[in-house]
């Protein structure tokens, strides 16, 4: 709002100056025989100056008279029908306002250095100064951005920066765009904290399917961000399926993922009946879902039983006649 009415203030000190009565008479004569001018309803502009031509087309040889400041990179301004038509009345231009709603909403081109390239240029101002490079930065501003005019280079510069290893906390100043003594000069605060790095899905991966070392991905996690139970160790990730889907690039939690299913419920399996000198076989109905070596319910087509056995591979359960599972 501050830069707003400076640009406004600003503006009224770029108009000619005149006295009340006279001025007014000169300016009113003078449009009196041309072509109409017509009110642009928004402009972009690159300089710092604002034009009469930003403003209003059809201003002829006038086109490049200043007018006003533009506003700083990422910001707008909105000029009023009443300073539009002093404006038009100082320079002569056939214009009046229809209304209240006659207005032109200026902007500033520009480029916007993300929060992402912020910390990363912190990062390095930091390891320069001895900190740890196995660190990542965080700013205590989530939605910090900067901006530049569009004809300079989206750079951001970092000055008298002062950290604390023990806390890991630190505060600098950013320069925007960097190495330009009238750029923008910003305070920022923030911390760095140790990354790890972290296995996770390359895809998304749907429950029950059989996870590989193709659909696995490595990503550095902050520590002060890795929830509780997140898993580390590539090989608990590798052979496991997930008991729902899992999102491409978010850490897993151990409590996620199983064993993969061998028999699923509903499905037909073979019922091996092992005892001394003979192997009996027989189809069934698994009850429920198994993994290799749990214990699951099977209902005996034949017999119409439901006994308990040991799954032993996909579509596999062993059996002893007293119901103690063996290995196949």
């Amino acid at each position: 709002m501050k830069k707003l009415v400076f640009a406004l203030l600003t503006a009224v000190l770029l108009l000619p100056t005149a006295s009340a009565a006279g001025g007014e008479s000169v300016a009113l004569s003078r449009s009196a025989g041309q072509a109409k001018v017509v009110l642009r309803e928004s402009v972009s502009v690159k300089s710092k100056l604002v034009r009469l031509n930003d403003l209003f087309s059809g201003t002829g040889e006038k086109a490049d008279i200043t007018v006003a400041y533009a506003p700083v990179p990422g910001k707008r301004a909105i000029f009023d029908s009443r300073w539009l038509y002093r404006v038009a009345r100082a320079y002569g231009l056939n214009w009046r306002p229809l209304g209240l709603q006659d207005q032109i909403v200026v902007e500033r081109e520009s480029q916007m250095i993300t929060r992402e390239e912020i910390e990363d240029s912190i990062r390095v101002a930091l390891i320069d100064r001895g900190a740890d490079p196995n660190t990542k930065v965080e700013l205590s501003n989530r939605m910090m951005r900067l901006y530049v005019a569009s004809d300079v280079a989206a750079s951001v510069g970092v000055e008298d920066v002062s950290y604390e290893p023990r806390t890991g906390r630190f505060t600098a100043i950013l320069v925007a765009p960097a190495g330009d003594p009238g750029a923008t000069r910003t305070r920022v605060t923030g911390r760095l904290h140790r990354e790890t790095d972290v296995p996770v899905p390359a895809r998304r991966i749907k429950a029950n399917e059989v996870i590989t070392e193709r659909d696995i991905k490595w990503v550095k996690v902050g520590q002060n961000r890795l929830p509780r139970g997140v898993i580390v160790d590539i090989n608990e990730l590798i052979g496991k399926s997930p008991k729902r889907w899992l999102r491409a690039g978010i850490p897993v939690r151990t409590a996620n993922v199983q064993p993969p299913i061998l028999v699923p419920k509903g499905s037909l399996v073979t019922i091996y009946l092992k005892a001394p000198r003979m192997m009996l076989t027989v189809q069934g109905k698994a009850l429920e879902n198994g993994s290799d070596g749990d214990v699951i319910r099977i209902n005996n087509t034949q017999s119409n039983k439901v006994i308990e056995a040991e799954v032993t591979g996909v579509a596999k359960v062993a059996v002893l006649p007293p119901g103690k599972i063996v290995m196949n």
